[in-house]
This record gives C-alpha cells, sequence and structure tokens, in this order.
C-alpha cells in the first residue's frame, strides 16, 4: 500500500516541478536557517559540559558589602586570600568535608615570550595546581596526568602551542624550554602535552606552569623595572555528589570568619556594627559562567560571556523563521491541491476510500518535508563555514555531538508535512464525487485559515526586519560616532615584554625624526576591548585612574577643558598633580570655574590636587555611561602601552620605521601592535556579529513569506478562474482584473504592518533601553520597510495575477 502511495505521489510530483521546487526550496532554506541558529545557542550552551563533573564544579568569588567596595560596589573579586597567604582552596578543602578537592589557577597577564631553540613565540603563560587535571577533563595526549606540573619547573604545552615551538612535532615531553618571566629566562621541563582546549571552554591555556614557581618566586620577580601588571588569581572547587554546600550560607560565613578572623581587618573590626560579616564568599557554577553577563570580576573578563536574554531572542528567530518556512509549506501545499479536485472525484469513482485518499495527499506531503529537511540539512553545512566567520565561532554538525537538535530538525519536517498534507486532504476527501464533477469545488482562497497563515508570516517578517535595521544603525552609531578623542590613525603597541622605564624615551626619541610620525606618548592602561583601567576608591571617591605621560592629551586628541596639563617638572612630588573628566567634576559638586586647584584626601596615600578637567571621552563602550576618571603622571614613565599617531595616509612607510626601530633598540622582543579604532571597536564585535545574524534571518523570512504569497495567490486565482472569465466577457479590462486579483493580498500585508509596527517597537525601545549612548527609532524605518513588503508582494503575487488576466475568456469559462 504504502508503495503505492509512493509512487503515485513521486509521479504526481513530477508534474507539478516548479511548485515542488519552490515548497522544496522555501522550507529548506527555513530549516538551514533554523540549523544553523539552533547549532549556534546549542554551542553556547554547551560551555563546559564536556567536564564529567560540570554540575560538580564552582569557581569562588568574594564580595564586599559595598559600603567597604574597593571598587564599583558590583565588582567581585575571584583572588581572596587571608593576611597569612592561605589560598583559600586549601583552606576549604581541610575545613569544609563537601569539598572534594580544589584547583587555583595564575591568569596571564599578557603574552610572554616562549623559546625553544632558535624559535621565538608569543603565548600566554598560566600558572596552575597539578589538581586542575583532576578537576577538569583536559586529557593530555603525551605524558601522564600523575606527573603533570609535579616537578617547580614543570609545564604543560597544548598540542597546537607544541607544534609551532618543535616544528610540528608535538611529542616533547621531557624537552626543555625557556620562557621570558619579567627581565629573566627561566628554563622549564614539558611535562605534559595537552589537547587544545574546546573552543567551548572556559578555561583556555597556552601554556601552564606549577602555581609553586610563581609562589616561590613573588608576584613582583616579574616585573621589569617599575612596569607593574595585575595578578589575578581564580580557585575551582569539586563539591562530592549531593552536596548543597554552595547554597549553605550559614556554613560559608562561618568558614570565612574562621579563614579571615574579624581582627585582621585592623580599624574596620572597631567601627563594624552590622550582623553581616563584611565579606562573603559565593559558589558560581561552572556552567552557568558563561552566560553569567552579570559577573564583572576584577580585573580580568572572561571569554566571550553572552547575555541569556540574547539566546532566547536567538531562539525566538530560529522559531519564527521556521514557522514561517512551514506556513509557506502549508499554504503552497493548499495551493497545489486546489486543481486536484477531479482527480479525487475520479478516484472516488473507481473505489477509493477516504483514508486512501488521505494516505496518498499525506505521503506526498511527507515525501516533500522529508527531502526538504535534508536539503536544508545540506545548505546549513555548505553555509557553515560562512555563519562561523558571522558568527565568530568555529561550529561543526555532528550527529554524535548534537543528537538531539539534528532528530528534532527531522521531527519538525516529519510534522510539517503532515499538517501541509492534512488540510487539503481532510477537505477533498470529504467531497462527494458528483459535486466534483459538477465543478462546485471552492478550497478557499479567501478563507481565513490561509489569510491568517500569511498575515502572520508578514507580522514575522516586518518585526525581524524592522529590528535588523535598528540594530544595525545602533552598531553603525557606536562604531563610527568619535568616543571623544581622535581614534584615527593611532597605533597602540604593547611593550608588556620590555622595560619601558628605559626603552619609552630612546623610542619616542627615534620616532621624533620619522616625518610620518606625529606624536608619541604611553600610557599604564590601554583603551579598547580587553583592556582595563586602574581603579581606585577611598572614602567615597571612586575613579578610574591611568597613569600617563605627560603628551598624552595632545597625542590622544583629548581636549583640557580648563586649568592646565600635568607638568613634567611636578611629576614625583609628595602632593599629586592630576586630571580629572567632567563626570568626576560633577561628582564631587565642583564646576570648571571653581575645580581648579581643589583637593582630593586621601588619595592614593597622599593629596590628589586638581590641575586640570579634561573633557568627557569614552573609554568604555559607547552603551555604558562615562564614569569618574582621573589621570596622573609618575617619574619613572613605566608604562607599557606606547601610542603613536601617524600622518593620515599609507601608513606602511611609518610601520617599516617603526619596525626597524624597535627591533634596534630591544631585538629580543617581537613588535606587536594593533591600530586603537579596531581597539575600540572591538567593544562592539558581538553588536555587530548579532546585527548581521538577524539581518540574515530577517532577509530569509521575507524570502519566504513572498513565497507563501505566491502559494495564496495561485489558490485564489485557481479559485476564481470562472469568475474571471465571466467578467472579462462583460468587458472587464486585464488592470481591472490584476487588481481584483491582488487587492486582497495586499490588505492583507497592510494589516500585517499595523500589527508589526507596535511589536517591533516596543522590542527595540525595550533593547535600546540597557545603552547610554542610543539612537531614536525613526518613523522613516517603518515606513520604508512598509513600502519594502509591498513591492515584495507586489511583486510575489504579480505573476500570477497578471497569468490570471491574460487568460482568454473561452479557456477561462472551460476550465471548470
Amino acid at each position: 500500500m504504502f508503495k503505492s502511495y509512493f509512487t503515485l505521489a513521486i509521479r504526481n510530483l513530477k508534474k507539478q516541478k516548479i511548485f515542488v521546487a519552490i515548497n522544496v526550496a522555501g522550507l529548506a532554506v527555513g530549516i538551514a536557517c533554523f540549523s544553523l541558529l539552533i547549532l549556534f545557542v546549542t554551542n553556547e550552551r554547551s560551555f563546559d559540559r564536556f567536564n564529567k563533573n560540570a554540575n560538580r564544579i564552582y569557581r569562588l568569588y568574594a564580595k564586599w558589602d559595598p559600603s567597604l567596595a574597593s571598587d564599583d560596589p558590583n565588582t567581585v573579586y575571584t583572588d581572596y586570600a587571608n593576611l597569612a597567604g592561605e589560598p583559600l582552596g586549601a583552606a576549604m578543602k581541610r575545613s569544609l568535608p563537601d569539598v572534594e578537592q580544589t584547583a587555583q589557577l595564575q591568569l596571564p597577564w599578557g603574552d610572554n615570550l616562549v623559546r625553544a631553540g632558535n624559535q621565538v613565540l608569543r603565548a600566554e603563560v598560566g600558572f596552575a595546581e597539578a589538581s586542575l587535571f583532576y578537576i577538569f577533563d583536559f586529557p593530555l595526549k603525551y605524558g601522564a596526568k600523575a606527573h603533570a606540573l609535579q616537578g617547580l619547573n614543570d609545564i604543560v604545552l597544548t598540542e597546537s602551542r607544541a607544534r609551532e615551538l618543535f616544528g610540528g612535532n608535538d611529542n616533547v615531553t621531557g624537552e626543555v624550554i625557556n620562557i621570558k618571566l619579567g627581565p629573566n629566562w627561566y628554563p622549564f621541563t614539558i611535562s605534559g602535552v595537552a589537547y587544545d582546549p574546546p573552543p567551548n571552554s572556559t578555561i583556555r591555556f597556552d601554556v601552564l606552569a606549577n602555581i609553586e614557581f610563581y609562589r616561590t618566586k613573588g608576584e613582583h620577580a616579574f616585573d621589569i623595572g617599575r612596569n607593574w601588571h595585575p595578578t589575578v588569581d581564580q580557585t575551582y572547587v569539586l563539591l562530592r555528589p549531593g552536596s548543597h554546600l554552595a547554597d549553605h550560607r550559614e556554613m560559608l560565613d562561618r568558614f570565612m570568619r574562621n579563614y579571615s578572623p574579624m581582627e585582621n581587618f585592623g580599624d574596620l573590626a572597631k567601627t563594624w556594627k552590622k550582623k553581616e560579616y563584611p565579606v562573603a564568599i559565593h559558589f558560581q557554577p561552572l556552567l552557568s559562567i558563561h552566560t553569567d553577563s552579570w559577573f564583572h570580576g576584577y580585573a580580568f573578563t572572561d571569554y566571550e560571556k553572552i547575555d541569556p536574554a540574547t539566546l532566547w531572542i536567538l531562539l525566538a528567530i530560529a522559531a519564527g523563521v521556521l514557522l514561517i518556512a512551514c506556513i509557506n509549506f502549508t499554504t503552497l501545499a493548499v495551493g497545489r491541491s486546489a486543481a486536484r479536485s477531479k482527480e479525487v472525484g475520479l478516484r472516488k469513482v473507481v473505489g477509493a476510500k477516504k483514508r486512501q485518499i488521505i494516505g496518498q495527499f499525506l505521503t506526498e506531503s511527507v515525501v516533500l518535508s522529508l527531502v526538504s529537511a535534508v536539503l536544508g540539512l545540506w545548505l546549513a553545512y555548505l553555509a557553515l563555514p560562512w555563519f562561523n566567520q558571522l558568527s565568530g565561532r568555529d561550529l561543526h554538525f555532528s550527529f554524535r555531538a548534537y543528537p538531539i537538535e539534528l532528530l528534532l530538525i527531522f521531527v519538525v519536517a516529519l510534522i510539517a508535512g503532515m499538517l501541509a498534507g492534512s488540510y487539503p486532504a481532510l477537505i477533498l476527501s470529504r467531497f462527494k464525487a458528483a459535486a466534483v464533477f459538477k465543478a462546485n469545488i471552492r478550497m478557499g482562497g479567501s478563507n481565513l485559515f490561509t489569510k491568517s497563515m500569511v498575515t502572520f508570516q508578514f507580522v514575522l517578517s516586518i518585526v525581524l526586519i524592522v529590528c535588523t535595521i535598528v540594530i544595525m544603525q545602533q552598531s553603525s552609531y557606536m562604531i563610527n560616532k568619535s568616543p571623544g578623542f581622535d581614534k584615527e590613525n593611532v597605533l597602540a603597541i604593547d611593550a608588556a615584554q620590555t622595560d619601558p622605564g628605559k626603552l619609552f624615551p630612546l623610542f619616542r626619541q627615534s620616532m621624533q625624526n620619522q616625518p610620518e610620525i606625529v606624536g608619541v606618548t604611553s600610557a599604564a592602561a590601554g583603551m579598547g576591548a580587553g583592556k582595563n583601567l586602574l581603579s581606585y576608591r577611598d572614602k567615597g571617591f571612586a575613579a578610574d585612574v591611568n597613569i600617563i605621560d605627560t603628551g598624552y592629551l595632545r597625542v590622544m586628541g583629548i581636549r583640557l577643558l580648563a586649568g592646565n596639563n600635568l607638568d613634567p617638572e611636578l611629576v614625583g612630588d609628595s602632593i599629586k598633580g592630576m586630571l580629572i573628566n567632567e563626570t568626576t567634576m560633577r561628582s564631587l559638586g565642583w564646576n570648571l570655574h571653581n575645580a581648579i586647584g581643589k583637593q582630593i584626601v586621601p588619595f592614593q596615600g597622599g593629596i590628589g590636587v586638581i590641575r586640570g578637567v579634561v573633557q568627557n571621552f569614552h573609554y568604555r563602550p559607547l552603551g555604558e555611561s562615562v564614569r569618574n576618571q582621573a589621570f596622573i603622571s609618575s617619574a619613572d614613565k613605566g608604562y607599557v602601552n606606547f601610542y603613536v599617531r601617524l600622518r593620515p595616509g599609507n601608513p606602511s612607510r611609518a610601520l617599516a620605521g617603526i619596525e626597524k626601530t624597535w627591533h634596534a633598540l630591544v631585538p629580543d622582543v617581537p613588535l606587536r601592535y594593533s591600530f586603537l579604532d579596531d581597539d575600540i571597536n572591538g567593544f562592539y564585535r558581538s553588536e555587530s556579529n548579532w546585527s548581521r545574524i538577524v539581518a540574515w534571518a530577517g532577509g530569509i523570512s521575507i524570502f519566504l513569506a513572498c513565497l507563501g504569497l505566491l502559494g495564496l495567490a495561485s489558490l485564489a486565482a485557481a479559485n476564481r478562474t470562472k469568475e474571471i472569465g465571466i467578467r472579462k466577457v462583460l468587458g472587464a479590462t486585464e488592470a481591472s482584473v490584476v487588481l481584483l486579483v491582488a487587492k486582497g493580498f495586499i490588505q492583507l500585508v497592510a494589516l500585517a504592518f499595523l500589527i508589526a509596527t507596535p511589536v517591533a517597537w516596543l522590542l527595540m525601545h525595550r533593547w535600546l533601553a540597557d545603552y547610554a549612548d542610543r539612537i531614536g527609532i525613526s518613523w522613516v524605518i517603518f515606513a520604508a520597510v512598509g513600502l519594502c513588503t509591498a513591492l515584495l508582494a507586489m511583486a510575489a503575487i504579480g505573476q500570477q495575477a497578471i497569468r490570471a488576466a491574460l487568460l482568454h475568456p473561452v479557456t477561462a469559462l472551460r476550465s471548470e
């Protein structure tokens, strides 16, 4: 029986090749889009799940009472330790039975130079306890886990770094390499080679050394001159199965009182009146780290965190596009079946039963939907490299990795096929054969079901298109708007592996002789994505502090509104001269007329005297409000961020001169640079990727909606063929016939526009509310989207309307 249905289905589908192609292509494109978006969301939700004990692993962090926070009150600290210096994890393992294992990880503070023979490369060097490999599933390709990081000078490399250092060979356990930490080179023995950490891992590393080496040397042993760098620890704990320690507030508070007794807080112990302890320890689940957008850790940022709201929005877009595709598939199936009433009548005359007719229609529809699913997955596979570039991820289709997602696609396709075949099958199988041959059958090109589906398609599509335009405009606005200083033609050089106190004066002097160079300056803190400023808070005054060379304002194009620049002659005085921005001035209750000469006491253990006020500028993303900011200078000029302003034009000659000078001054340190505008634009990379994904989905949704409209137009034309013939006999013109067929569909698009407009405005209004500096939502966007949608709709239905209008009246009258 099924074989017969299948054979007949193939024959019928061959007769309607164009409709079949459109039907299959529409659902396939929808499934491809759905597959890619689901793959992206699933990958984001899969972070760290490759660890078999992931649901028992937590990251520790401390949070101070807001009145005591030395930074933003929302800032948390992963590197809390007591005055005795005992690691937090070790104390927990000793004191709390529910703690099965702990591991401390010292995060890299930038790139280090790594040398093997004559090969020198930059790599991020972190320090960790050997227990890290017992808590996390980072398997070793070579070497034994029991021996990794056991010796003081042991290191573990990733396989990719090993191949880079040793010319393609990664079986290098026992080999000795040298790493430059601060001013000195240290030998390390490779005790293990690990597989590269998965891209969906919170913890990533190139080179891991034994943390005991770091503790033995002390953090300042790795400073170069006065080149200070921040160090941040993370502590991970593995709890025993069934433990509720992470939520046991009373037990954790008791532990903190023993770990850091109140008397260790000095004067605070005498004045603290609150019942709550001044600092609390918290457990952050490993599986939440990637999506905890609220988590703001001191001096570091987790890799590529994503807001859960973004994932829900992408899921909604994926579901919307797939729904549009399924509606389109159903509408076209109905349109295709409208001309088959006589076929059904003939089959009933020769004895076909109702269930056989239903089975035939369902078979045809399911075959089409399954073919569409296979084609959709193939399209998604072909588009995956492009989508990876779009999303900034390295995604792969894998039935083993994503079995539920792939099965879901086929289940959805099967359901779509069943629904698309059920509607015409149930209607046509219900008709009596005599009624069919009397031409009394009309399948409702004007009925509520088909109209509702097409209207809903266009509502979703218009909402997506409006949201796409607003998101892209906001992204473009942030990228192109001036941050308040001149970010163009500025080269940012990383001098972290040098002694900048000695290097900077020589470098600046050499640059003065090059006509392509406008100016050179330096600063302790960089600007742009991944760069942090130093934070300071004392007795109610809080600011982001940058230590700058006195030529910083001029080279960076920062405007001085009042007072004077920092004076090189006064640098190093016990009274610290400082510049503040407008936000700091207003927060202290001053203005441009009285701020100069004011004092901030205490400031970094001394007195800060305001020498000037600079115009506000955005050193953080434009989506954030401008924070308090202060600038000071220092006598040693040990600032690791060099900035070189180039003359506009081709920078190649200037770059060649800079590289030549750099290698002459520090031949053992490779030059590393970037353009400042690229660093600043890095803040908006996620918004840019996000807007392109939404634009891509919006375009597909409009394409699919127009296909659905084409199906409805073909259905209406099929049902009104005789009516059109009669009208033409009575004198109706081709133009009036086209208007007759098209009018109803334009009304549907207009209704969809009226429904979609307030929905899109509300969604975008709420989305923009998260940005401190944002665009307005112009009515022009809605007008343009409405006009373009109407034109696309006319293009979709125009072919069917014109075709119906040009049909000869005799042919039209004989069609039924």
